[in-house]
């Protein structure tokens, strides 16, 4: 790695689009897609000791978006089982880099064995200070938009909020 001008500026925050590991695992012709997105995998745990040696606090990961649930179930699966075992392998590391987990999206729609690692994660890194890596998980730019908008018309019915 090259070494760091600290006298620049770095962002305070970066978020990265997690795409291309199953056209990667193709072009490399790995069996499956999944093989690709277990090396991204790999790539997070890079990208995330690079945040930190750089001073990067906060590091947001578009991981898995409301679209990706209309892939095939046996792709989908195993992301789902990736997205677990990520989380039960790197707990540690987590914990001992004083590293916050936290996630955004839909999480109810994930299923119950990674909500339960995601919780478990959450919860054994809370306390934690030196940065935090923020999951993007069954999350999408069109289902935020209507997820604000029928909470404002949530708070305009119970007169929270003016319609104006």
């Amino acid at each position: 790695m090259q070494d760091i001008d600290r006298s620049k500026p770095v962002p305070v925050h970066v978020a990265v689009i997690m795409d291309g590991n199953g056209r990667w695992a193709r072009k490399n012709r790995f069996k499956t897609r999944v093989q690709g997105h277990e090396a991204g995998a790999e790539s997070v745990r890079a990208v995330l000791r690079a945040c930190a040696n750089t001073g990067i606090r906060y590091l947001t990961l578009y991981a898995f978006s409301t679209e990706n649930w209309k892939r095939p179930e046996a792709e989908v699966e195993g992301l789902m089982g990736l997205l677990e075992k990520f989380l039960r392998v790197n707990r540690e590391e987590l914990i001992e880099n004083n590293i916050k987990l936290r996630a955004i999206g839909r999480l109810d729609d994930l299923p119950r064995n990674v909500r339960a690692a995601l919780q478990e994660g959450i919860e054994a890194t809370a306390g934690n200070t030196q940065q935090e890596l923020i999951l993007a998980l069954s999350y999408g730019g069109r289902m935020e938009l209507f997820d604000v908008m029928r909470a404002i018309a949530g708070k305009i019915q119970a007169g929270v909020v003016a319609p104006e």
